[in-house]
């Protein structure tokens, strides 16, 4: 399988956005409606994937939909 490269971290946001998106309407049901794709993003970054350089697009999407939406939360309102 080909390995996919990206320019830049805003292009791997965009890439990475319909699985932020669906985590996001996820915990908005779950009564988090302050939460936004880009909160959800910037924890993974700092918090699951921080150090980490080999993951694929697969792991990633898997990692959003997968974490546990109140580690999320609860990620974001101590940063």
């Amino acid at each position: 399988m080909k390995e996919e490269k990206f320019a830049s971290l805003e292009e791997l946001y965009k890439r990475l956005k319909p699985a932020l998106s669906t985590k996001m309407r996820e915990m908005h049901r779950e009564k988090m409606i302050s939460v936004t794709e880009r909160d959800i993003w910037q924890y993974l970054c700092s918090h699951l994937w921080r150090g980490k350089h080999t993951l694929t697009l697969g792991e990633m999407v898997n990692d959003i939909l997968n974490t546990d939406s109140f580690t999320i939360y609860r990620g974001i309102r101590e940063d």
